[in-house]
């Protein structure tokens, strides 16, 4: 992993591939690299920690073999029952893994499994998990996923105290561990948690469910950057 990367230095927003349409997404990732877009982020469920399925390893390798000639790191977010069964299997088409704390009991095993497999190391917290949960894994974190939707499901309504919960995690944290925020970031919610201190904004269906995903993903850009 490249920790050099501009990725891991400024404000992104990151295309969650669930929402592309994937009969043509090499095309799409090719013209979201035009646009500047410097990662990418894969969605894994496995339709028991949250109520839907969709891709596996083999998606996430097609998705890296596009995306990393253009430069581009992948950020996997694994919403699984056991994510430690899936850290080696993914490892190798990923550059950041994140995993629930909600999931398994053993965050701290967790976390040094990703890391040990040369990822940048990440906890997601869902909605109703309080951001001090993480205050005993701060040393072990590159990055943590404050989910802004109940995860499962694109498209669903931004939490709206989620710039407050990314305030408190960016007090706690402190300035090295990355924020991310996964869910309901669109034109209307962008602003509000990159002022609170989040750095990855993922972003699904503002992007992908848009006439034009390109220009969609362009103006997001621009408001990530305050412009």
């Amino acid at each position: 992993m490249d920790r050099s990367h501009p990725a891991l230095t400024h404000t992104q927003v990151l295309p969650s591939v669930m929402s592309a349409d994937m009969l043509h997404l090499g095309d799409q990732i090719d013209a979201l690299a035009d646009a500047g877009a410097l990662a990418l982020h894969v969605d894994v469920m496995d339709n028991h920690f949250v109520p839907n399925l969709t891709v596996g390893p083999d998606f996430t390798a097609a998705v890296a073999r596009a995306a990393r000639p253009r430069g581009m790191l992948i950020d996997v977010h694994v919403m699984v029952e056991r994510p430690g069964n899936l850290i080696p299997l993914f490892a190798a088409h990923a550059d950041a893994m994140s995993v629930h704390l909600e999931a398994d009991p053993h965050p701290h095993r967790l976390l040094g499994a990703i890391r040990d497999a040369g990822l940048l190391a990440g906890i997601a917290i869902n909605p109703g998990t309080p951001a001090d949960a993480l205050a005993d894994l701060a040393p072990m974190l590159d990055y943590v996923n404050c989910m802004s939707v109940n995860p499962g499901f694109a498209g669903q309504s931004f939490v709206p105290g989620t710039p407050a919960k990314v305030r408190r995690l960016r007090d706690l944290l402190g300035d090295d561990v990355i924020i991310e925020v996964d869910g309901g970031v669109g034109p209307s919610t962008i602003d509000g948690v990159r002022d609170a201190g989040a750095r990855w904004l993922v972003s699904a269906s503002a992007i992908f469910g848009s006439p034009d995903p390109i220009a969609a993903y362009a103006d997001l850009a621009r408001r990530s950057r305050g412009a």
